[in-house]
């Protein structure tokens, strides 16, 4: 029988010591097991093959996929507290430095913690920004949160996401910063669980 695979599996007939060499047939046995082997050699493909349906070329392809990969990973945490009044953006004490493997690549940055809003009027209004070293806000990540409370204060839980292209194989650092938009006291309030976290993730270009 001509071989099935790689359409379907072949379901050979294994002989036995007692069978004679025509039952079954030796000469098919033989010639039913060349023909899966070199269905399984099409199959797989020779070293650098050109046939594209070879699994020696569809691999050659995902692996000469160079974009979009995470190549790198950095997190920082933050277990203090740090409050203010500014309506203007003020260090809130967590940072992550990243050395891009590549000018070329992106970086991905995410930044997480939890805000307490108190004093002032009954709103939560608070500004959250991820900057670079010149306190110069990250693409995507300078937001106004606005809001009403009930209560005397409030607490979030806040994250944005910024992306950034430093076009730099150079340590680089970013860090978080935190304002009141009116007359309000917010705290970055991190001494109890959740942890605040910060993370930038370098993604190939």
């Amino acid at each position: 029988m001509a071989t099935n695979f790689p359409a379907s599996l072949d379901s050979l007939t294994n002989p036995s010591s007692s069978d004679s060499l025509n039952s079954p047939s030796h000469s098919a046995q033989h010639a039913n097991s060349n023909d899966a082997i070199e269905a399984l050699q099409a199959k797989v493909g020779v070293d650098s093959s050109a046939v594209t349906s070879s699994l020696d070329y569809k691999v050659a392809q995902l692996e000469a996929i160079s974009h979009g990969k995470i190549l790198q990973v950095v997190r920082a945490t933050d277990t203090t507290n740090r409050s203010t009044t500014s309506t203007s953006l003020v260090d809130a004490d967590i940072s992550v430095t990243i050395t891009p493997t590549s000018s070329s690549s992106n970086i991905i940055l995410i930044w997480t913690c939890r805000i307490k809003v108190s004093g002032g009027s009954t709103k939560n209004e608070y500004s959250l920004a991820i900057t670079d070293s010149s306190n110069n806000p990250i693409s995507g990540t300078d937001y106004d949160i606005l809001g009403v409370r009930s209560t005397a204060e409030a607490r979030f839980q806040s994250t944005i996401i910024g992306f950034d292209s430093p076009a730099t194989t150079s340590a680089t650092t970013y860090k978080g910063r935190f304002s009141a938009i009116i007359d309000e006291t917010i705290t970055i309030f991190n001494s109890s669980l959740p942890t605040g976290q910060m993370f930038a993730i370098e993604v190939s270009a």
